[in-house]
């Protein structure tokens, strides 16, 4: 693929009949290492057949870059099973001058959620387990939880027993009663979490639930839709009912099923140079970049945690071959990986109506609901929303990657960047509008595998 800033081509007279000078060698040299440095990739740079405006999303992208608003960024879309848009635009490695490209690695965080579901939900097909069965059932250290509902006078907490018992459903949807502890808004649990600690990297799954289960639930099961650390538990879930450790589960029938070679939890030595940098965004829109040894430092090591609910490091190519088989109703070339009512259940929402509180799903996500481990689009986008259709279903990063599956028009897309923290440059919003701008969704046929 040839770089629309690629060095240029010189002409044959330039080369015949006789040397060319040290001097013009060497201008040439860094002529060629400064327009590669500065590299932007791009694919199908109009609009294509498919309707996907190609020159605008690129314009949008290169804009934040050029901007400043990003050091790097890379997307992929495809429709109608065929590739649309690519384009890759600044820096994976600002100080190193490397390029984001195609073959670049991020982490992706959040993003790793889906996939846990997906395993998990392989074993319910499968007859492992009901989605209604306690948690309790499959693990007993969460057996004797208990529900927080405030301070006695002494400022001790008040603990009392649940309504009802939490359920795997529950921990699919959010609704288990769990927070992700250190960052509620409840000070004692977040105090209690922070003092167990139980997703430290130096402990396994189980010591993971052990921990987990001296903590206090935040409210009563069902009765709130809050982010958690349900999609962890999910992670234990899949291992003790397949009998095999959570990663090599999801490697041998999620990750090599599609494909997905670049995709996991540990980046061996040969592909490191390939991982993007991570960067911390600054309130004066500048970015200063995190220590290799702590961005870093899960990916490159051998750690006993394998959580559920973040840790895989991915590249564009392979996040799109799972956004691919969703939207292909769970399987892709030939691989099955999930049966197409299973897909239509994990990406319809699963909220009860009368579960209204929400936390930050509706007011900063959209007309959303929730399914299994994707959030869902329930209702069209409001003036001043995002783009999109009903239901899409999607998922985001902690750097700000993000995902969408879209069957009414046959689409997948997926962003990359590496900054944190979340939602400080608007690129989700305009990356979709761009997605969105030549698509004509007039008279669609419906997805068959919906």
């Amino acid at each position: 693929m040839r770089s629309l800033f690629s060095p240029p081509i010189l002409s044959i007279n330039m080369w015949k009949g006789g040397r060319r000078s040290t001097l013009s060698r060497l201008a040439f040299a860094v002529l060629t290492l400064v327009m590669l440095g500065a590299c932007t990739c791009v694919r199908n740079t109009s609009q294509s057949a498919s309707g996907v405006d190609s020159k605008k999303i690129s314009e949008v992208l290169r804009g934040f870059v050029d901007q400043g608003s990003l050091v790097g960024v890379s997307a992929l879309v495809t429709r109608d099973g065929k590739e649309a848009y690519f384009g890759a635009f600044g820096y994976a490695d600002r100080e190193a001058r490397k390029p984001m490209g195609r073959e670049t690695i991020v982490q992706i965080y959040s993003m790793t959620k889906p996939l846990t579901g997906t395993a998990l939900m392989q074993l319910w097909e499968q007859g492992k387990f009901h989605l209604d069965d306690p948690v309790s059932k499959y693990i007993p250290e969460l057996a004797d939880v208990k529900v927080f509902a405030g301070l006695e006078d002494a400022g001790t907490p008040l603990l009392i027993a649940p309504n009802r018992p939490m359920t795997i459903r529950d921990l699919t949807r959010h609704t288990s009663g769990l927070t992700y502890g250190e960052s509620s808004d409840n000070a004692t649990i977040k105090a209690l979490a922070v003092a167990a600690n139980p997703l430290a990297i130096t402990n396994t799954l189980d010591e993971f639930a052990r921990r987990l289960g001296t903590l206090p639930l935040e409210f009563q099961p069902g009765a709130k839709w809050r982010y958690s650390f349900a999609v962890d538990v999910q992670a234990l879930l899949v291992q003790r009912l397949s009998g095999q450790p959570f990663d090599i589960y999801l490697r041998e029938h999620v990750l090599d099923p599609l494909g997905m070679k670049h995709t996991g939890f540990f980046v061996p030595p040969d592909q490191r140079d390939k991982l993007a940098a991570l960067y911390d965004w600054k309130a004066d829109g500048t970015f200063t970049r995190q220590p290799d040894e702590r961005a870093f430092k899960f990916n490159t090591g051998h750690w006993p945690l394998t959580p559920g609910g973040y840790g895989l490091t991915s590249t564009l190519d392979d996040y799109t071959r799972f956004a691919r088989m969703m939207l292909n109703g769970g399987t892709l070339d030939g691989a099955r990986i999930l049966r197409p009512d299973t897909v239509r259940m994990m990406t319809t929402s699963q909220l009860d109506p009368a579960t209204s509180d929400r936390s930050w799903l509706v007011s900063d996500k959209g007309e959303m609901g929730f399914g299994m481990d994707f959030a869902v689009r329930i209702d069209p986008p409001k003036a001043g929303g995002k783009a999109g259709e009903v239901g899409e279903f999607f998922w985001d990063g902690a750097a700000n990657t993000l995902f969408w599956v879209d069957p009414r028009n046959n689409l997948t897309a997926v962003l990359f960047t590496q900054y944190m923290p979340f939602g400080k440059v608007p690129l989700h919003k305009e990356f979709r509008a761009a997605v969105y701008a030549g698509v004509d969704t007039n008279a669609l046929p419906p997805n068959l595998n919906r």
